[in-house]
């Protein structure tokens, strides 16, 4: 449709695959199963979780919390409409030009993949990244995210 757009990975974290850990191609493609579309009032965050498989059989649980972010300076453009002056349709009621700050959302999504079948423990550390992210916390994600990397998950039924 006329709103909707293309995902693509702005961060990931570890920057290179790990050996045994390849990243999943394609993944943005998995977030917004729906399409990736603007909107005229921020959304709640949804949470949910896909299971992709490998090659190899292997699978891979991709949990994934998407929020909706207010988008600043944006300025789209109708493909119909090539002049500088650009317009675009979102959610049913035209724009013009340059949007005002906060007057459109756009979703951005943060997943986390595992071997583990763990999807309540991995909302909670998506809720983490999540909260630090929008409340600007003077934590860096990069020092949170390997903090969590480096946890110890019990086998299944183990002790804790």
């Amino acid at each position: 449709g006329p709103t909707e757009g293309l995902g693509k990975i702005i961060q990931r974290f570890p920057q290179k695959d790990w050996e045994d850990t390849p990243f999943p191609q394609g993944i943005e493609l998995f977030c917004q199963p729906g399409g990736w579309q603007l909107s005229k009032e921020r959304k709640q965050p949804t949470f949910f979780v896909v299971v992709l498989t490998d090659i190899d059989s292997e699978r891979h649980y991709c949990s994934c919390l998407t929020f909706y972010e207010a988008e600043i300076n944006l300025q789209v453009k109708n493909n119909k409409n090539t002049e500088n002056r650009g317009t675009k349709e979102i959610e049913g009621e035209e724009e013009s030009g340059l949007i005002p700050p906060a007057e459109v959302f756009a979703p951005k999504s943060l997943v986390l993949v595992s071997r583990l079948d763990y999807p309540e423990i991995f909302r909670a550390c998506l809720g983490l990244i999540y909260t630090v992210y929008v409340d600007s916390l003077n934590v860096s994600l990069e020092t949170l995210i390997a903090n969590l990397c480096s946890c110890l998950v019990p086998a299944s039924g183990g002790s804790q």
